[in-house]
């Protein structure tokens, strides 16, 4: 590819991104990276924030998903990291895509088996956010009120 070629299908983390979307937005796009972590993501690597994505070149491309992968080497603050003093590893980590989603059904099913309150309530398909549940949330068929013959 030439340099000065638009790219409408940008792969960044195993993922499809549209390259018609400024950078921040289509790196959102990713599970795991959000709007904020997108911009410190930019700014440390020195990209342009309202270029398209279709418009970075091939280097920039590698380097943005190379940064992604491994965020928590960059040196950004703690405090923009979604797996901060994990309880694995016992350090500040920051995971993305599939790796994010498979983190976080293990920690569901570590609730489920020390059968805490929300893992009680994990198994039981329930809220677990200490939200109302006698009007909202129901599921299954509706039971209405029935009447008695008079």
């Amino acid at each position: 590819m030439s340099e000065g070629e638009f790219k409408y299908i940008v792969r960044i983390a195993d993922r499809d991104l549209p390259g018609a979307k400024n950078v921040v937005y289509a790196l959102a796009l990713i599970k795991g990276i959000g709007v904020n972590t997108a911009y410190a993501l930019c700014r440390k690597l020195g990209i342009d924030t309202r270029r398209k994505l279709g418009s970075l070149t091939e280097e920039e491309i590698k380097q943005i998903d190379s940064a992604v992968r491994e965020l928590h080497k960059l040196g950004l603050p703690a405090w923009i990291y979604n797996r901060r003093k994990d309880v694995y590893y016992g350090a500040d980590r920051h995971l993305v895509g599939a790796d994010l989603v498979l983190a976080v059904k293990g920690d569901i099913e570590l609730l489920k088996e020390i059968k805490c309150w929300r893992g009680i309530r994990h198994m039981l398909g329930l809220k677990v956010r200490g939200q109302r549940t006698r009007t909202t949330g129901r599921t299954g068929l509706t039971v209405g009120v029935k009447r008695s013959k008079t």
